[in-house]
């Protein structure tokens, strides 16, 4: 029979080999010329293959999620890193096509995120059940890329690392600063930087479910009112902060409010202030959103490239004291994810459905291919109104990890001594 993508597979397998059975039975067989693992798909429609042809980056995970797709020597990660690496080595990116193309051109349209839709958008996502993110989250329910110093570190102490790493480079120097929190999650950080260095933290959010969950955790660690929690939009924020930071919830704005959001983070900013954005990234330059990402997980959504961001900052007025670019932190951070919420799949089940699992399973999947194989990775932007706001030599970030960690071990110490 007429195989569809039967081009497309022979130009783009070009490390191990792929077979593809499909829905009457027939094996097409793609072996690349470099070793490498070996990877089985069974189509059970017909019509799997032409929607792939024709929308590959929707059909694909669409495929998966209603079981018209499955793999049969290994699981959905295994087949989206396969995918991603070969056609990442072979140059044919599905970008190339017209679709893609005419994505570009509206993606300002996709990204359109106004206070009322932004709040839409945020609650499609982390509006859902905490205890879904409880099955697959580190303890402190970080959901961002953690930071890991050693390559066997459990999760917890990564997404530790990160919140240490930040805190150093938000120049914590003194009791009682004023910290804005912009997209405060389930609080964790914020809550960090309350107990690290005597912050009062204001955290904004869109999302209700999230804020349930902070506001009831700072109560709990007796920080409130010292750490408090607001649902509201980062651009009805009034006041002026000492420090401010936003982890993970930049993709979130869109390029055309770009202006507006750093805008109103010099507006808020002290003048001796500074400021810390954490926001996934490209590597190679503009691009547009994954249509099966917008559509199922990040409606609004865009992982911006340097040059987007850079440009914008310049002309608000802010300078930019230092970049650190996270490459490969972000694929260990969701392979640990994944891993968890398959530890924990039939809960995931019993809280939604199948298909919902099955989404879950490749979105995690998915993404951790993106930062391991592609172009996607971690910015960390530290900003500032004045050119002086910062040292002058960047060592100070690890020097104060270093006496956090210190310190820390010192408490444990003490603490072991006194039980002891």
């Amino acid at each position: 029979m007429l195989f569809p993508i039967e081009g497309f597979l022979r130009r783009v397998v070009v490390r191990g080999s792929l077979s593809v059975i499909d829905a009457d039975g027939g094996v097409h067989r793609y072996a690349g010329r470099e070793p490498g693992r070996t990877l089985t798909l069974r189509f059970h429609t017909r019509r799997l293959p032409w929607r792939l042809l024709a929308a590959p980056d929707l059909a694909f995970g669409e495929g998966y999620m209603d079981g018209s797709l499955t793999v049969e020597n290994g699981d959905i990660a295994d087949a989206v890193g396969f995918l991603f690496e070969n056609i990442h080595r072979s140059g044919d990116h599905w970008t190339r096509r017209w679709s893609h193309r005419l994505a570009r051109l509206v993606r300002r349209l996709q990204q359109y995120n106004p206070a009322a839709r932004a709040k839409r958008n945020v609650a499609h996502h982390y509006d859902l059940s905490a205890d879904l993110y409880r099955l697959f989250l580190d303890q402190d329910m970080q959901y961002s890329c953690a930071y890991f110093r050693e390559p066997d570190e459990s999760l917890d102490a990564a997404q530790r690392n990160k919140k240490l790493h930040i805190a150093a480079k938000l120049l914590l120097d003194r009791p009682g600063l004023k910290v804005l929190d912009i997209g405060s999650g389930w609080g964790g950080l914020a809550i960090e930087l309350a107990r690290l260095a005597g912050a009062d933290v204001t955290g904004v959010t869109l999302s209700e479910e999230q804020l349930k969950v902070a506001t009831q955790r700072a109560m709990e660690a007796s920080l409130a009112p010292r750490v408090q929690f607001r649902l509201q939009d980062y651009r009805a924020v009034q006041g002026q902060f000492d420090r401010i930071v936003s982890v993970g919830m930049f993709e979130h704005v869109g390029i055309n409010h770009y202006p507006q959001f750093f805008a109103t983070c010099r507006r808020l900013l002290a003048e001796d202030g500074v400021g810390l954005l954490h926001t996934i990234g490209r590597s190679d330059g503009p691009a547009h959103t994954n249509t099966w990402i917008r559509k199922y997980i990040f409606p609004g959504g865009y992982s911006p490239a340097l040059s987007e961001i850079v440009p914008v900052m310049e002309r608000a007025g802010l300078y930019i004291t230092d970049i650190e670019v996270l490459r490969y932190h972000y694929a260990e951070t969701l392979q640990a994810w994944r891993r968890r919420f398959l530890a924990n799949r039939a809960q995931a089940v019993a809280l939604y459905d199948e298909r919902f699992a099955r989404m879950w399973e490749f979105y995690l999947a998915a993404s951790e291919a993106a930062f391991r194989y592609s172009n996607h990775v971690v910015f960390h932007i530290q900003f500032s109104r004045r050119k002086d706001a910062v040292p002058a030599c960047r060592d100070y970030i690890g020097h104060t990890e270093r006496r956090r960690d210190e310190r820390r071990e010192s408490g444990r110490q003490s603490r072991h001594d006194d039980a002891a």
